[in-house]
């Protein structure tokens, strides 16, 4: 019976497994778009699914989402009293997939202790960004930015329903992880909409008003130009305050991802705040202890004071 039992285990867990991601109870989802006008699709390879996967980078278990048609925002509440700050989540997976976890869900639990107000983006993927494409084994740019549309219209949407949150128009960041932090530049350099307007909502500013950008790829041209940085990333002087973290042993994307952008910042006259760890891999999120590395969320947290968008601390 023991032996019959275990075996049964795993059928019954994968049976009760989510299909896929659902916003976590006490949070609320709202779709990005109208019925009708949500653009190009991705590149799907199936329906929207769910599953627990072990990071190669990490060794971590994480929830990767696939195959995203349909985006959506879903805000999580202050955990006590609302300051009016509210941060946008944009979790990586390479343009591939989301890391619905460990760079998302996870990252608006320690936020909302904060008091900010977190939105966690599910944006189109995959192939809505800058990718390698296994397939053909080569570099892929889409024509059109579904990833930078997607992350677009949520922060004009949180504008617009700045009452309805009870947030602050003006003191809406972001912070993205990997390929979500190359979201997050091109938020931050790009002043006009990649989309035609839909609604009221789109006249709203993109541009968030403090950034977060953590180990991200796709910045960085390579080593043979030394640190130049990709053509569509246009940095300049209206790129709000920024900050940036990663580690120098992340085998995934280059420290001179980092550098890249700082310099560009540095050369912009953008205030920027970069910490750059010896020890933390790809991926670490919130997880890692027993490194410097895992000092990153109190170092944002004193930043986004010093900056003025978190209440100082008496």
């Amino acid at each position: 019976m023991v032996s019959l039992l275990l075996a049964i285990a795993p059928f019954a867990a994968a049976k009760a497994a989510p299909s896929t991601w659902h916003p976590p109870q006490g949070t609320t989802g709202i779709p990005l778009w109208p019925p009708g006008k949500v653009g190009v699709p991705p590149k799907l390879k199936g329906p929207e699914q769910v599953s627990e996967v072990i990071s190669e980078a990490s060794g971590e278990h994480w929830m990767m989402l696939q195959n995203v048609a349909v985006p959506t925002l879903t805000v999580f509440p202050p955990k006590g009293p609302a300051n009016g700050t509210a941060v946008m989540v944009v979790p990586g997976g390479g343009y591939r997939v989301l890391a619905m976890d460990l760079e998302g869900s996870e990252i608006c639990d320690w936020l909302t202790g904060q008091g900010i107000t977190c939105a966690l983006l599910k944006y189109r993927v995959p192939a809505s960004g800058p990718n390698w494409d296994r397939d053909c084994n080569c570099r892929d740019i889409p024509a059109v930015p579904m990833a930078l549309q997607d992350a677009q219209r949520a922060m004009g949407l949180l504008r617009s329903q700045a009452e309805r949150w009870k947030i602050d128009p003006k003191r809406v960041g972001v912070i993205g992880f990997s390929a979500g932090g190359h979201v997050v530049a091109g938020l931050s350099t790009h002043g006009t909409r990649s989309y035609a307007a839909v609604d009221a909502a789109d006249a709203l500013q993109s541009r968030p008003d403090f950034a977060m950008v953590m180990y991200s790829g796709h910045l960085w041209t390579g080593a043979k130009h030394g640190l130049s940085l990709v053509d569509d990333i246009a940095v300049d002087d209206a790129v709000p305050p920024t900050f940036i973290v990663q580690a120098t042993d992340d085998p995934t994307d280059d420290v001179r991802e980092s550098l890249t952008y700082y310099r560009a910042l540095i050369d912009a006259s953008v205030p920027v705040e970069m910490h750059l760890f010896a020890r933390g891999g790809h991926a670490f999120g919130l997880r890692v202890k027993d490194a410097p590395v895992a000092e990153w969320p109190h170092l944002a947290e004193r930043w986004m004071r010093d900056i003025g968008m978190l209440p100082r601390v008496l």
